[in-house]
């Protein structure tokens, strides 16, 4: 009796398997390839990070290997200084938790996940600025955990109303603009600068200058009588918080 052959399925390619979807453009995959053997022989935590975040280090540095590996290595360096454990522990920063200064719920038309930042809720003069600092780098940690499969972006919501001096925190401001710029880049989709009194743009002067050129793109003043239909182009009255005229309740983020 003769034996019928059976056609095997190929094995999915070694990026796909270990480190998600595969990056379709050639370029892109082959400076990955060559940065993550770059950056291997001088740190070898290289191997634990996907290739899609090693995409978005190159593409923050317009694909320039040198400078994207340079990112990089300094990265892989601040996270074992600031997320030892892997993450930030709770305890670490209740105070700025129990202000539920940061709420998360619901996701845009795209998929990506909706953060809310309540400006006047941020009492720099009774915080302590490590602890901000950890607390925005848990924020970030919660918000990407969230992200659906194929999605590397967030969208987020920089409520400003009844923001005042006693808010005001330029140094926190550029803490955290570092963070998200050095270490998260290309994950910010978009933000949503709402309800912001004219008193914060003596704030919004000294940190504009530092603002990388590809976020300046992403960031959006919204006026007040316009709020709520410019929201709801992007976001679906479902997906969109009830302070904005949607349908869902804003949820602190340690309660996500």
């Amino acid at each position: 009796m003769e034996k019928k052959e059976t056609k095997e399925e190929p094995a999915p390619a070694p990026a796909e398997q270990e480190n998600g979807p595969l990056i379709e453009d050639e370029i892109e995959r082959s400076k990955v390839g060559i940065m993550r053997a770059l950056c291997d022989r001088q740190d070898p935590e290289t191997k634990e990070v996907d290739d899609l975040m090693i995409r978005r280090f190159l593409r923050a540095r317009d694909l320039d290997i040198e400078k994207a590996s340079t990112m990089f290595l300094k990265y892989l360096t601040w996270k074992r200084s600031m997320l030892p454990k892997g993450h930030i522990p709770e305890a670490e920063i209740a105070n700025d938790l129990s202000h539920n200064k940061v709420c998360m719920q619901g996701h845009d038309k795209m998929g990506r996940p909706i953060v809310v930042a309540i400006g006047n809720r941020h009492n720099p003069s009774k915080g302590n600025p490590d602890e901000f600092k950890r607390f925005f780098v848990y924020t970030l940690e919660k918000i990407c955990a969230r992200m659906p499969r194929g999605q590397e972006k967030f969208v987020s919501i920089g409520d400003l109303q009844g923001w005042g001096y006693s808010n005001c925190d330029i140094r926190g401001y550029l803490a955290a603009l570092s963070t998200l710029q050095d270490c998260y880049p290309e994950r910010l989709g978009k933000l949503y600068i709402v309800h912001a009194p004219y008193i914060f743009m003596t704030a919004w002067k000294v940190i504009y200058p530092l603002i990388d050129a590809n976020t300046k793109k992403k960031i959006v003043f919204v006026e007040n009588k316009k709020l709520t239909p410019t929201l709801l182009e992007d976001i679906d009255e479902s997906q969109l918080p009830d302070i904005y005229g949607g349908k869902l309740p804003l949820v602190p983020i340690q309660e996500t």
